[in-house]
């Protein structure tokens, strides 16, 4: 009872631990990737941090599968590097008692990555297309970004701002380019402010500027300068959806034989199958061997981790496809992993009932 609750409390520290760290890890990646579509004009920079979440919940389980399998793997390690799973042997306990109390703490875990797998992921992911095209769908203005040019095709209209005041919404240095068959016109302004009408037409209203215009083919040409030049927004088309088989609900998945829906089927059923089997592998592997340094079994999980998931991979692009059925593609992969982890235990228990065996004694 003493060496569960002491594993226990271990865990969940461990596991807290990792838990922020890999956490940390992923924010910063998504983060940079946002922050280049907002630099880039494709994303308005007020919906970063929603994206942020929908991103953050949809690669969730997989986060969680990596953390649950260090934090038995590191803890394992710990207790053989300590010499605590020799207190555990000698105390008549083997590696296979290890079963229990890992498993009741994963239990949690493992919920989560299912619920996390089936239902919150494509949820997360079919939030962030609507969230997307919602955006989209607001004046294009709003994904103005200081310093580059953007083009608006469906106004015919390139745009360059200098700056943009976030605090009174004031543009300063403002480029305006616009191309029809009736005329060119090129528009330039010190300040832009946006106003909104009562009828609730938006407006980019021009202050101290210049326009030129001038009509393809000819020689006529002309300015005029101007202190204040309204120019009508018009608001952006919502485009549809875009059909990705990520964010269509499990349910449906079940109902459908397309072999796209089969390969995402099979990657949400097996990520709660690779964070049982991996849980259970890392019992076995967190023991040290002396003669081989403290670190190779991490890089031996390390291996046995990048293999189960690159095939992982390969199934579910063969299953995409229709080279693999959907039932054998699903049977095959985690069928191996289970022996693998047969194999480890049966190697590790005979290893430690070796170490354990006493000479029996000579007679007199």
């Amino acid at each position: 009872m003493i060496f569960r609750r002491s594993l226990v409390r271990e865990l969940t520290l461990t596991a807290v631990g990792l838990f922020v760290v890999l956490t940390a890890i992923l924010f910063t990646n998504l983060v940079l990737r946002l922050l280049a579509r907002a630099a880039g004009g494709t994303v308005a920079s007020e919906g970063i941090l929603a994206l942020l979440g929908f991103n953050a919940v949809f690669y969730l389980n997989v986060l969680l599968t990596v953390a649950l399998f260090l934090t038995v793997l590191l803890v394992m390690t710990r207790w053989y590097r300590d010499s605590e799973m020799i207190v555990w042997f000698t105390a008549g306990r083997s590696l296979a008692d290890w079963l229990k109390p890992i498993l009741l703490f994963a239990a949690p875990f493992l919920a989560a990555i299912v619920a996390l797998s089936l239902f919150l992921s494509p949820w997360a992911e079919r939030r962030k297309l609507e969230f997307e095209r919602q955006l989209e769908s607001r004046e294009e203005i709003a994904l103005l970004a200081p310093g580059l040019f953007r083009e608006f095709k469906r106004a015919k209209l390139v745009v360059f701002v200098e700056s943009v005041n976030t605090f009174d919404g004031t543009i300063r240095n403002v480029f305006l380019r616009s191309t029809d068959e009736a005329k060119d016109e090129t528009t330039v302004a010190r300040i832009a402010r946006l106003e909104e009408a009562a009828n609730g037409d938006r407006f980019l209203v021009l202050e101290d500027g210049r326009r030129y215009e001038a009509k393809p083919g000819t020689l006529e040409y002309r300015m005029i300068e101007f202190e204040r030049l309204g120019r009508r927004i018009e608001p952006a088309e919502a485009r549809a959806l875009p059909a990705s088989r990520k964010a269509i609900p499990t349910a449906d998945l079940f109902a459908r034989d397309g072999n796209f829906e089969r390969s995402e089927l099979f990657w949400r059923l097996s990520v709660p199958l690779m964070a049982l089997l991996l849980t259970l592998a890392a019992v076995p592997l967190g023991q040290v061997n002396p003669r081989m340094g403290r670190s190779f079994n991490l890089l031996a999980a390390a291996f046995i981790y990048m293999v189960y998931s690159n095939s992982l991979n390969v199934v579910q692009s063969l299953i995409a496809q229709g080279k693999v059925g959907f039932w054998t593609g699903l049977l095959v992969p985690h069928a191996a992993a289970a022996l693998v982890v047969f194999l480890l235990f049966r190697h590790r228990m005979a290893v430690a009932g070796w170490r354990l065996r006493r000479p029996a004694p000579s007679a007199a």
